[in-house]
């Protein structure tokens, strides 16, 4: 029962960064169509907003993973992944969440702290006239949504652990998500 309550826990966090990733899209929306609302009507340009856009942008993706590590939507041989039982579908995601999975959210999470912090201490900003201050808020997002996947890694991993202990078919009981 423990490993099924921390897998569900584990999913409302994935889910939780998916609202996030779902929100700072609506502010993505909002802030392009003010600038281009600027730029054709007022012929106003603000080098902040045109930067806040890919801050955004990166936000949406790094964060968005990790919901989509949950549910399925990432990477893998569907040829051949399609074809296999809900076991066979486990010990794929097992071998793929241990050996590749982890071992890369956790290297690039861990050095992805280093680059945050030495943007903090230098008090890094944008090179434009006129850009966002504070570099070191968008260069956070990096370890924070790596050491998410991870987690998001280790409920897959769990929910493999799960379904090869015959306890949970969840998760592999849907076809995975098309594209």
């Amino acid at each position: 029962m423990l490993l099924i309550h921390l897998e569900r826990g584990i999913t409302r966090f994935s889910n939780a960064l998916g609202v996030l990733s779902t929100v700072l899209f609506i502010a993505l929306l909002c802030n392009v169509f003010y600038d281009v609302l600027m730029r054709y009507a007022f012929n106003d340009v603000s080098i902040g907003m045109q930067e806040l856009e890919w801050h955004l942008y990166a936000a949406i993706f790094l964060l968005g993973i990790p919901y989509g590590i949950q549910h399925g939507g990432h990477v893998r041989v569907d040829l051949i992944y399609e074809n296999l039982s809900i076991r066979g579908k486990a010990w794929i995601d097992l071998f793929g969440c241990v050996f590749f999975l982890l071992p890369f959210t956790l290297v690039v999470g861990y050095y992805g702290v280093g680059f945050a912090h030495e943007a903090f201490v230098l008090g890094e900003t944008s090179g434009d006239p006129g850009g966002l201050p504070y570099r070191w808020i968008i260069k956070a997002v990096i370890p924070i949504a790596f050491f998410s996947m991870t987690i998001s890694g280790l409920g897959m991993l769990i929910r493999c652990i799960n379904v090869l202990r015959g306890v949970s078919q969840e998760g592999f009981s849907h076809p995975p998500i098309q594209h």
